[in-house]
């Protein structure tokens, strides 16, 4: 079924892009088909949360926390799950999760009660666990060595196009038709995705039964607990601004422009990981540095009290350009240096990067309601100074200088 040869034994194989020193590019699309399919199954309720919560029968507030559960799920079960299914081949392992997607959206789509909606995202932040465990380095593993980052670039492209396309274009979805009909395409476009990764996406190995490094030992190789504390950092900031954007901008009078800033937002990260992915094999230190720097920048032209338009979507654009490579230049980090234990690494990655985004929700919700909407700007430059001091310490192991050859 997939046009791979296995050259040695263990996890060691050769594609033709491998061997051709070229991109599998339909493969990665697939892949990136597979990351936008999680993305927008994660933020999807956001854009249609006042129907989704009137036809459940709950408040706005409570129908948010399918957000929340998803996330929770993913945290809580990547790192067993990527440990039990660590020997399963790659694309098998792949579709399993996208068929869990399917499943779990269709149940969401049908669903009259708020229980079994909820149980139903928690199954999808499951899948949504077993495929970040997977996916990063499933790309990296598809492409000449010299090409490894500019793959993972590739594959994570899904992230911001389903930020800046595919939630606009759910919500409208949900507005003309029903939020239902935007879950039901999701499990369509599920569908169709399997039958191309069966297709398009070479089969890879596993690894070998006890062949996964322990998290503890894990956590003792140099560079990988560096890259963790940025990624809890950094995207708890992020979250805490992201998840109540809309009342930060009605904050500002601005309520009318969420579509608008959210889109310029999502076009500026596409810019971003385009960056990203033309550079990261040989500036991966200085473009998580420059990254950082434009999100806090655009943080503080936020917390701006001005209510201009204007100034809002020029920080919507710079954070969105910080942003952008975030996932493909942490995911690359942590496989470089966790080396020999990088699937653990990046599972415990995709673990912590879940916990800080549902710590993010709860963050923001008690910094809006304690604090007010204008103490969220101020909170995401506070969480980023601890990024900047890291990244810059982290300078032999984690973020160095120059990457060594993969």
């Amino acid at each position: 079924m997939s046009n791979h040869t296995t050259v040695a034994a263990g996890s060691a194989t050769t594609t033709p892009s491998v061997a051709t020193g070229r991109l599998p590019l339909a493969a990665l699309l697939a892949l990136a088909t597979a990351v936008f399919v999680t993305s927008l199954t994660e933020t999807l309720p956001a854009g249609v949360l006042p129907a989704m919560s009137a036809d459940l029968g709950v408040g706005e507030a409570a129908a948010g926390q399918a957000v929340t559960v998803y996330a929770l799920g993913t945290a809580l079960t990547a790192v067993p799950l990527a440990a039990r299914t660590a020997d399963w081949r790659r694309k098998r392992l792949l579709l399993t999760s996208v068929a869990g997607f399917a499943a779990a959206n269709t149940v969401t789509a049908v669903s009259s009660s708020y229980a079994l909606t909820m149980g139903a995202r928690f199954l999808a932040g499951v899948a949504a666990g077993v495929a970040w465990a997977l996916l990063a380095g499933y790309a990296r593993r598809l492409a000449p060595p010299h090409l490894q980052g500019r793959a993972v670039a590739v594959a994570m492209t899904g992230i911001p196009l389903a930020l800046s396309l595919g939630v606009p274009a759910g919500t409208f979805l949900g507005a003309a038709v029903g939020w239902r009909a935007a879950f039901t395409a999701m499990t369509v476009i599920a569908a169709a995705l399997l039958g191309w990764i069966a297709l398009a996406v070479p089969d890879l190995p596993g690894e070998s039964r006890g062949g996964r490094a322990p998290v503890a030992r894990t956590l003792k190789v140099p560079g990988v607990l560096p890259v963790l504390a940025v990624t809890f950092a950094l995207v708890l900031a992020h979250t805490v601004l992201y998840t109540y954007v809309a009342a930060y901008l009605g904050h500002l009078g601005l309520g009318g422009s969420t579509g608008l800033v959210l889109l310029v937002f999502g076009a500026a990260s596409l810019a971003g990981i385009w960056i990203t992915g033309r550079y990261i094999d040989r500036r991966l230190r200085a473009l998580t540095l420059a990254g950082t720097v434009l999100v806090a920048v655009g943080a503080a032209a936020l917390a701006v009290p001005a209510g201009s338009t204007a100034l809002v979507l020029v920080a919507a654009a710079l954070w969105g350009l910080g942003w952008g490579g975030a996932p493909t230049l942490l995911q690359t980090a942590v496989a470089d240096a966790g080396g020999d234990a990088a699937d653990t690494a990046q599972t415990m990655l995709v673990s912590l990067w879940n916990a800080a985004m549902a710590a993010g929700g709860l963050a923001g919700g008690l910094l809006l309601d304690g604090l007010g909407a204008g103490a969220l700007p101020w909170s995401v430059l506070l969480l980023l100074v601890p990024v900047v001091a890291v990244v810059t310490g982290a300078r032999s192991h984690g973020f160095p200088a120059r990457r060594a050859s993969s």
